[in-house]
């Protein structure tokens, strides 16, 4: 061996028990915050507004600046927490899911996506948009922990998601050109588990695609048998059996076409007398794989996306308009403007938390009716809401040009503004005069009285 050998093995010792002393810190590492499986996430856009007219801001730009991206940040929790509350629990309950929750709205955040240049409106509001990722799951953890100890339902209902069946039987013996059959049997076994958690289950359309039938949720499974003979000797009779070879399962979002869970097993020493104890068998194996919870937690969406098609619009300019004033609206998640034609059909993607059981009343509620409120008549209409597309009509407002209607007055979604966020955004007596000759519903906010502070008991019972 040579010294150069001998002096690397030396090392090697000298340097291996410090080795085995630092493996464990090295070798485990502490997951970051939100990277477990677990911990859902939901990508949601807002607007941020703030006054810079007020004095805090004269001498401090840079606070301006500060206190508008908090606001948006604030306004992107604010939207998460709308997928899990209803409006109306979170207007009545403002006060204490704001102290509680909106209030960590940096500690909510995983991360920013994307955030526009701020920009003074002629609406005298400084304005930005900002995109973020938001972990959906200590939200409802906050939510969860918050009714449980003050007593009162916020998490709202899932309402009745419609899902759809289908199990496929194939003969190992028959060979891949033969396709597989629809077993009844099984299909039934399984919608008698998913039906026992009061959830509407139908069978998939023949056609095989799940959206035909406009489902929220499919739920396939296919299994293959093989028909074993076996001959006993004592009897000299021949008896048949039916082994299960493999079964698969799968549930799909046929919305956007995501394969929300799978499954493929190979079971072992798995044999029936009849074709029909098998598949019935079949049914209770891949019901067992959906648990009511299951479905609550990764199935129930907090969002769901449809088509928005504007007829009207005279610009490209005015649909960016539009764009800005619906990422301002606490139920739209995200907006993608797609298509632009001039005075025809315009189309725009919407990630929308609004409610599915009455979609058209929602969104005339939470879209149509806020817009309106801005303009001051009706210059947005619902022509027709079918399936996932919902067509409307602009019609621009009289008197001006349209941009100029659009950027002069405040945005449509301090018309469904929490109680207190107008207060707490118009500091200036200006901007406060400005906002009560606009609306009678912005002076009522701006004049009333904050509520009186529950004292010194009440505030050491919630700390």
């Amino acid at each position: 061996m040579t010294d150069f050998s001998r002096g690397a093995v030396m090392r090697f010792h000298l340097l291996l028990p410090m080795f085995l002393l630092l493996a464990p810190t090295v070798l485990v590492a502490v997951p970051a915050r939100g990277a477990t499986a677990e911990a859902q996430t939901i990508i949601v856009s807002a607007e941020g507004l703030a006054d810079p007219d007020a004095g805090i801001y004269r001498n401090d730009k840079g606070l301006l600046l500060d206190d508008l991206r908090a606001d948006a940040r604030r306004q992107v929790v604010e939207k998460a927490v709308g997928t899990l509350v209803e409006s109306s629990t979170l207007v009545e309950n403002f006060a204490l899911i704001e102290d509680r929750v909106l209030t960590r709205s940096q500690g909510l955040i995983k991360n920013v996506i994307k955030e526009s240049a701020p920009w003074r409106g002629e609406d005298g509001f400084m304005h930005i948009l900002l995109k973020a990722e938001v972990f959906l799951s200590d939200i409802r953890d906050s939510l969860k922990e918050l009714s449980r100890t003050q007593r009162i339902s916020l998490i709202k209902e899932h309402g009745n998601p419609k899902i759809s069946v289908a199990v496929r039987v194939k003969d190992a013996e028959r060979g891949s050109e033969i396709p597989p059959e629809r077993s009844e049997i099984a299909e039934n076994i399984l919608k008698q588990g998913i039906s026992s958690f009061g959830y509407r289950v139908w069978s998939e359309p023949e056609s095989g695609k799940a959206k035909d039938g406009q489902a929220d949720f499919a739920i396939s499974g296919e299994a293959k048998f093989k028909k074993v003979s076996v001959h006993l000797n004592a009897s000299g009779l021949d008896v048949s059996k039916y082994v299960l070879t493999s079964w698969t399962v799968k549930c799909l979002n046929p919305l956007t076409g995501e394969e929300i869970y799978f499954n493929n097993q190979i079971p072992r020493k798995q044999s029936w007398n009849d074709e029909d104890a098998a598949l019935a068998d079949i049914g209770k194996l891949i019901a067992a794989e959906f648990t009511k919870d299951f479905f609550e937690d990764h199935l129930l969406s907090p969002s769901k996306i449809f088509q928005l098609q504007v007829s009207g619009l005279p610009d490209y300019d005015t649909g960016n308009l539009l764009k800005k004033e619906l990422i301002g609206l606490r139920h739209m998640l995200n907006i993608e403007f797609r298509d632009f034609q001039a005075g025809q059909a315009s189309l725009f993607e919407v990630d929308y938390s609004g409610s599915r059981e009455n979609f058209v009343q929602s969104i005339n509620e939470y879209m149509i009716a806020p817009l309106n409120k801005k303009f001051g008549g009706k210059t947005f209409a619902i022509d027709s809401a079918r399936g996932d597309t919902v067509q409307v009509t602009f019609t621009p407002p009289a008197g001006e040009e349209t941009a100029t209607a659009f950027n002069r007055l405040p945005p449509a979604a301090l018309y469904e503004a929490a109680p207190g966020r107008l207060q707490a955004l118009a500091k200036d007596e200006s901007t406060r005069a400005k906002l009560r000759e606009l609306d009678p519903d912005f002076a009522a906010q701006l004049d009333s009285t904050p509520p009186v502070a529950a004292g010194g008991a009440k505030a050491a019972e919630s700390f």
